[in-house]
């Protein structure tokens, strides 16, 4: 997460957009000695219509295990299908 305020990616600067890729690649790292997920999610939502709730940009890292859905496919879009509707 940008410490300037901006809500959408686009918007950011390369440094900002490289500075977000090298803690993803931190959390990922962070994750994978910790917790050895089967694989990840990683969202951006940018604008309302595309379900962004909190107008400042952030990236969503999401971990995945084997079996934690039935049908993984689609992607981030139902991974927590309790949740899609906040």
């Amino acid at each position: 997460m940008p410490k300037r305020h901006t809500a959408n990616y686009f918007d950011l600067t390369e440094e900002e957009r490289l500075a977000i890729d090298d803690l993803l690649f931190q959390s990922k790292q962070f994750l994978d000695e910790t917790y050895q997920p089967d694989g990840y999610n990683i969202g951006i939502n940018c604008g309302q219509t595309a379900g962004q709730t909190i107008f400042h940009v952030h990236v969503h890292l999401i971990p995945r295990y084997k079996g934690d859905m039935n049908d993984p496919r689609g992607g981030v879009r139902g991974v927590i299908p309790d949740k899609q509707k906040y």
